[in-house]
């Protein structure tokens, strides 16, 4: 990504946005995510929705602030023993973000973008799937743990066409998901698709 987007400032920035504009842009799509570090097995991807509206004010013509409100469906998939049967168990960890980012306009319609993102766990679930002697069982239960305030680091890309915005990002997680662990940290990757107006 980042020697796509070096390649591409060389030949040069384009006007994007006006200055002094403000524009919104509702969104929606999709997270694959996991769960960094920790001493979980056989991890796997699962995958959510991500929602919500996006505003950025124009700084330059080739470069913007913008600030939005996600409603994130993140967490993870593992496999693990319970109640002495092999278990998949999903972990439902939703949020809502708040994504800051500054956006750099390399040529017209594309932008590489970075910034932080504090969230809000606002649901904590893990599910446990178990097949033992033929039979299969399922069992929902509040995730204990889990901490209230998240904090991440996203970067990516986005490409504007005729007001359509597709954008790609991943989201670093800095801090840890459990308060009792040393370890595992949010790592998501979303791509959603938005339609952007001037206000």
């Amino acid at each position: 990504m980042m020697i796509a987007a070096m390649m591409l400032m060389s030949m040069g920035a384009f006007a994007q946005n006006e200055v002094g504009q403000v524009t919104l842009q509702p969104k929606v799509g999709m997270n694959l995510s996991t769960i960094t570090g920790g001493a979980l097995s056989d991890k796997k991807t699962k995958v959510g929705l991500v929602a919500g509206v996006e505003a950025e004010y124009g700084v330059a013509e080739n470069f913007g602030l913008s600030a939005g409100v996600l409603y994130s469906m993140e967490g993870i998939k593992y496999s693990r023993k319970y109640l002495g049967a092999d278990a998949t168990i999903r972990g439902d960890f939703d949020y809502i973000n708040i994504p800051i980012l500054a956006n750099y306009y390399l040529v017209k319609g594309l932008a590489v973008k970075a910034g932080v993102q504090p969230a809000f766990n606002v649901r904590h679930k893990e599910k446990y799937e178990v097949t033992a002697n033929g039979q299969s069982i399922s069992e929902t239960e509040d995730a204990e743990g889990v901490q209230s305030f998240n904090f991440s680091i996203p970067v990516g890309l986005s490409y504007e066409y005729e007001s359509f915005v597709l954008d790609a990002r991943y989201n670093i997680g800095i801090t840890k998901i459990f308060k009792d662990a040393d370890e595992g940290r949010n790592s998501t990757f979303s791509i959603t698709i938005g339609y952007k107006f001037a206000l």
